[in-house]
């Protein structure tokens, strides 16, 4: 054995990759088309494709179905109705509700119906085509808005309610009084890549299936449930995903489960895949709400009471509803300390697709409802927004104002801070006031600014499911695979994970593997979403690296000729471990003399989030492990002759704790924005009277492009704020700043506001399209 006895080099004290920039693990694939996604997936010998059949109808029966002349017609190997399920034929993420196939009541168009499984597209095309379907509508009409499932009294499970004080007294007592009702739309998650699902029959009658999935372990448990089999007879792997956003949490496993099922019956490797067009008629979107409010505030514009009913649209089945909901409720108080209150929640079961999880899981469509509260508040009493916004902010160093409607105390609060820094960097007041003298001479362009903090929680709302594992193994070479429970979506949680790997191990990056998600290497997973998929992973994979670590200090004092007691005094860094005398060895030589010595170089990590809990009956409880906190000011110009607008600048600072990649992070934050203001102003879902969806690709649907973009668009991470308790200081980043483009709401109501009397209060509705915004502009220079 040689020792390197020289003073390590720059080389051996390299710096770790955590909190430095990085570029995205398979940036180089994405761009450059190498990425292979589920699709791209080389397809083994013998494999059909599946096309869905699916209902015309929005509410009724099937009356008859004939596949005789599918099932002759060239290139069609089966035509697979629900009766061809081995196992179970519902599912569901909570409530096995669904059926995976209609068997006679229909629910929603779009509704699953039936399989063709063919030899290729077309002949699975024209196999759909030849089907014999007759359907019957019931004499009552679908239920198609939360109106019509409020006079129906369509709902999916129980009422949920959060109370605190003497809500009537306060409201009662309030010099000004703010009530009214508001809505919030749905959203296509619009993914890049679309459903897809490969499923492969392997001996013995175990199945491998290829999900483009943020729930991989769902995938597996569905899967084996409609067979009829053990989840250990299930692989389900995540290659990557071209996109989720909640979209793939619960609603990617039906077409999975399909998949594995024309599997099963052909023994055939199979192809679910779906198009544009059938992916926005089939799944579910962003869930619309609609809610009453009623607001008490004193004279100096503090908020007293609030009193919300809100509604969702839940669509046709519960999927992931009911904890839509809930988060929806928690994030009602936003940033805000409300001292008297009442909440309460309904699910609407609607006969719509059935909406699903999608980023901020509830938490904008709650947190619009008191904004909307903010923006009439100070518009009534004629305050800057913002100014009224700070004034009502939770405060940590006064405890009657840190609790929030559910009891949990705001802790580490941050949102002074964010707010002086970003009011003093976005010149704020200054801005305002040079706006509003433009505006002053300006008959038909007007600008507003708005400010919007953020107050958001971390971790599943379901206690259980804030747990997760990984796998790591070093080879004798000293090379490492990675596995975790995390899927990758684009989001860089694979690139923090090989960050958090190679600063444990002191390996480089490139000595790393990330490996594609497995069932059969992380059991029992929860899905990549929640915004917690660094927090929980990263955790669980520091804890496999600890122990690996541990066990090659120990190989290396040995080498060393030192006492193994002496082992915490190495360091692993550069490739090389390290002892005190700056002596060093390569990584490479103790992880081979490791596997000499018969030493495991395989280890389990595993984390599950402490002190978590909430009690739905009394509405009490912490239900998050901490809160993400962010600021944004935005500054739009409306052309009141035509009803566009257009984002002129963004000032964005945004906590993330202490950043374990900040290039990562700050993507995270500029993509969210982003999304956030096209849910907020130009993406409209649409269905006609009849149910059918009217927005089924991008010429109907309109999604944010680079000119929607804000042409001036500065983002910062808050410095100097680690996070106790959380991997290496960081703080969760992909939902959060989704929230602060309802600043630009904000400003949007300011520069409408510029079309008349200085005290008009603004009426602007949800998504603020230019037929939106015009209607506003005309109400407020017409108005009496």
């Amino acid at each position: 054995m040689k020792l390197d006895t020289q003073t390590a080099d720059a080389g051996a004290r390299a710096s770790s990759p955590l909190h430095a920039p990085a570029k995205h693990e398979s940036g180089y694939q994405h761009v450059s088309g190498a990425a292979r996604y589920v699709d791209d997936l080389p397809s083994p010998p013998g494999t059909l494709v599946a096309w869905i059949v699916c209902s015309p109808i929005a509410r009724g029966r099937i009356t008859k179905f004939d596949a005789s002349a599918a099932e002759a017609a060239p290139g069609v190997v089966a035509v697979l109705r629900a009766d061809a399920i081995p196992g179970h034929g519902h599912i569901g993420p909570i409530v096995h509700d669904e059926p995976l196939l209609a068997e006679e009541r229909l629910h929603y168009v779009g509704q699953p119906i039936a399989i063709v499984v063919g030899d290729d597209y077309e002949a699975v095309r024209d196999g759909a085509e030849a089907i014999a379907l007759e359907v019957e509508a019931d004499g009552d009409a679908p239920v198609l808005t939360i109106q019509d499932a409020i006079a129906a009294e369509s709902f999916t499970g129980s009422p949920h309610t959060i109370k605190r004080g003497d809500v009537e007294a306060a409201l009662e007592g309030a010099a000004l009084r703010v009530t009214g009702e508001t809505s919030t739309g749905a959203q296509d998650h619009f993914y890049l890549e679309t459903q897809a699902a490969l499923a492969i029959p392997e001996e013995g009658g175990d199945f491998t299936i290829y999900s483009s999935t943020q729930h991989p372990s769902e995938v597996q448990a569905e899967v084996a449930q409609v067979l009829g089999i053990g989840r250990n007879r299930v692989v389900c792997t995540v290659p990557r995903m071209g996109g989720g956003f909640g979209g793939k949490e619960s609603q990617a496993t039906p077409f999975a489960a399909m998949a594995a099922l024309a599997a099963h019956v052909t023994g055939r490797p199979v192809r679910v895949w779906l198009n544009r067009e059938q992916d926005m008629r089939i799944t579910g979107k962003r869930h619309p709400f609609w809610s009453r409010y009623d607001a008490g505030f004193d004279g100096e514009g503090r908020l007293l009471a609030l009193s919300v009913d809100i509604y969702s649209d839940g669509g046709w089945s519960s999927d992931l509803s009911l904890p839509v909901l809930d988060r929806a409720l928690f994030h009602l108080d936003n940033a805000y300390y409300v001292p008297a209150l009442r909440f309460c929640g309904r699910v609407c079961r609607t006969n719509l697709p059935s909406n699903t999880a999608f980023r901020g899981f509830g938490g904008p469509q709650g947190m619009y409802v008191i904004e909307e509260v903010m923006n009439r508040a100070a518009e009534r009493l004629g305050l800057d927004p913002a100014e009224l916004r700070a004034k009502n902010f939770y405060r940590e160093d006064d405890e009657a104002r840190s609790a929030t409607p559910y009891g949990q105390v705001v802790t580490d609060n941050r949102l002074a801070r964010l707010h002086a820094e970003l009011m003093a960097s976005s010149e704020y007041q200054r801005r305002r006031a040079a706006l509003e003298r433009r505006n002053a001479g300006s008959r038909w362009i007007k600008r507003g600014i708005g400010y919007q903090p953020v107050k958001f929680g971390i971790s599943f709302t379901k206690s259980i499911l804030n747990q997760a594992g990984a796998y790591v193994l070093i080879y004798a070479d000293g090379t490492v695979q990675l596995n975790h429970g995390g899927t990758e979506m684009g989001q860089g949680l694979h690139t923090k994970m090989l960050a958090v790997c190679s600063h444990e191990l002191g390996v480089p990056t490139r000595a790393i593997r990330v490996m594609r998600t497995a069932t059969d290497k992380v059991p029992n997973t929860s899905a990549t979403a929640a915004s917690s998929g660094s927090d929980l992973n990263g955790q669980a994979v520091k804890q496999a690296c600890e122990t690996l670590r541990a066990r090659l200090a120990a190989v290396a004092c040995r080498m060393f000729g030192r006492d193994p007691a002496e082992a915490d005094s190495l360091v692993f860094q550069g490739g090389r471990v390290l002892d005190p005398k700056l002596r060093a060895l390569e990584f490479k030589a103790v992880a081979e003399q490791a596997w000499i010595d018969r030493v495991s170089l395989s280890a389990t990590g595993y984390y599950r989030t402490p002190g978590i809990h909430y009690d739905p009956e009394r509405g009490r409880g912490r239900p998050f492990y901490y809160f993400a906190y962010g600021g944004a000011v935005c500054e739009v110009e409306l052309n009141g002759l035509t009803g566009e607008h257009r984002l002129l600048r963004v000032d964005i600072l945004h906590d993330v704790g202490r950043s374990l990649v900040p290039t990562i992070d700050r993507g995270q934050v500029e993509g969210a924005f982003i999304q956030g203001a096209g849910w907020l102003t130009c993406e409209e879902v649409l269905f006609d009277g009849a149910g059918r969806p009217k927005t089924l690709g991008p010429s109907t649907y309109k999604i944010p492009a680079l000119g929607d973009a804000p042409a001036d668009f500065r983002v910062r991470l808050l410095e100097r704020a680690p996070q106790p308790g959380v991997i290496h200081g960081s703080k969760a980043v992909g939902e959060p700043p989704f929230m602060l483009a309802i600043g630009v709401v904000t400003a949007l109501r300011h520069a409408v506001a510029g079309f008349g009397p200085a005290s008009r209060e603004v009426e602007l509705a949800a998504p603020c399209t230019p037929e939106a915004l015009l209607r506003a502009v005309e109400r407020q220079r017409t108005r009496g």
